[in-house]
């Protein structure tokens, strides 16, 4: 079977220790977190954890069913083949110097993306878009003196069937 990214939405009681019970139930399964991201929904009593992972559509059958056996865990959804919008935010630290502002403002520029900040010697570049796009920026800017970044991870949203 096919190994790939998988996303994996759970709905949780909105209560201290239920994110560290669902890490572990992959860690003591052997399986990593490519990334999470956690939110209290609409209602404060609920939120809503979305979680990547690698492996086969055997493997994430599986993960579903260890999940729904944890206490709080109220749903639980693979999303990867399901029609969603999906997305990342980056935030990225770059070193600023007289060779490469140029370059770094013309790519700002370029692909639209928001400073966040700025100052002489270093600006914060916000991007957001899909995994592929947030890859395409770090490789781009990694040569231009980046400095260091942090990303949110997969965010999904199903779409409503009209």
């Amino acid at each position: 079977m096919e190994v790939r990214e998988n996303i994996i939405s759970i709905l949780v009681n909105n209560k201290p220790d239920v994110l560290a019970r669902i890490a572990g139930t992959f860690s003591g399964r052997g399986f990593n977190i490519e990334s999470i991201s956690a939110n209290v929904m609409m209602n404060p009593a609920i939120t809503k954890i979305i979680i990547t992972t690698r492996g086969n559509k055997q493997t994430v059958t599986k993960m579903e069913k260890q999940l729904h056996k944890l206490v709080d865990v109220l749903q639980v959804d693979d999303l990867t083949d399901v029609d969603s919008a999906c997305g990342e935010m980056i935030l990225i630290r770059i070193k600023l110097t007289e060779e490469n502002k140029g370059k770094v403002m013309k790519a700002i520029n370029t692909y639209n993306w928001r400073v966040v900040s700025m100052d002489p010697s270093s600006c914060i570049v916000e991007v957001t878009g899909d995994k592929e796009l947030i890859d395409d920026a770090l490789a781009l800017l990694a040569p231009l003196g980046m400095d260091d970044f942090t990303r949110t991870g997969c965010i999904v949203l199903k779409r409503c069937k009209s």
